[in-house]
């Protein structure tokens, strides 16, 4: 099973950037040009927050026209640019699965189960699961304790040394830890909100944060760093189920030379001979 991870992707309406500067519409073009192209295509895309940039009927309808093209489920949660009502209007599939206010929901079609988890605080830019998304994840859980299942949460519930991101991230990490610990058919925690690679353990289990597909949050590991950006390449998370394991990679988007072969037609290394 193959899962393609975006996230923080913040569509703009038509004519209209992000921060003034980013086309995001047009990073996400060659974000689902990049997904059709992937041999093997995922099962399976996953939205971990951030679709829109300020929860606008009209970003969502642009997400939805942009992902059209994508053949697979795709899966989304609300960021804190988005809301729970903001997203759940946009994708009604999502409300009937969910049948609440808020956008936690379950999918159980693929070997591996996934677990969609809603931490969006209205109007605030941190993260929560609050007592009600706390009892969906152990409930969720404890009703298929056999099946591997992966997590995916907006906020990190852990430092990532990037200070102004990690004032944001999840505020009851703490509860989150000790639902996880009490499930060990958690095989993971994919995460977004902070634009970049980055992988730890969290609850004994791999966590990691799913790169942009376009701006990226400046790696700016002092402690009184700006809230700044960079345009580096862009990219999204492939989750691969296989052999009882979890393994993710970051795949970049555009087009870059390659490839080009180790060995020649009668398997020697292939040596510059100057």
């Amino acid at each position: 099973m193959l899962i393609a991870q975006l996230t923080d992707t913040h569509i703009r309406p038509e004519g209209a950037l992000a921060y003034g500067r980013v086309d995001t519409a047009r990073h996400m073009e060659a974000a689902v040009a990049h997904i059709l192209a992937l041999d093997p295509r995922p099962d399976v895309v996953v939205v971990t927050g951030d679709l829109t940039d300020f929860d606008l009927p009209a970003e969502y309808a642009r997400f939805r026209a942009l992902a059209a093209r994508l053949p697979m489920p795709v899966l989304p949660i609300p960021g804190n640019h988005d809301s729970s009502a903001g997203l759940l209007a946009a994708f009604p599939e999502v409300a009937a699965r969910a049948g609440g206010p808020r956008a936690n929901h379950v999918d159980d079609a693929f070997p591996l189960r996934l677990l969609m988890l809603d931490t969006s605080v209205a109007g605030a830019p941190h993260g929560e699961l609050g007592a009600e998304g706390l009892a969906f994840l152990d409930a969720a859980l404890s009703q298929a304790p056999e099946r591997p299942t992966l997590l995916f949460g907006h906020h990190p519930p852990f430092l990532t040394g990037i200070a102004h991101m990690d004032a944001q991230n999840l505020r009851d990490g703490a509860a989150l830890e000790a639902v996880i610990r009490r499930h060990p058919q958690v095989v993971g925690l994919a995460c977004g909100h902070v634009h970049r690679a980055i992988t730890t353990t969290f609850a004994g289990v791999a966590a990691t944060i799913a790169p942009a597909p376009a701006h990226v949050v400046s790696l700016d590991l002092a402690p009184d760093g700006p809230a700044t950006f960079h345009m580096e390449p862009p990219a999204l998370a492939l989750h691969l189920w296989a052999g009882g394991r979890l393994v993710s990679h970051v795949s970049q988007i555009g087009a870059y030379p390659g490839p080009f072969p180790f060995f020649d037609a009668a398997g020697r290394a292939i040596v510059d001979p100057g």
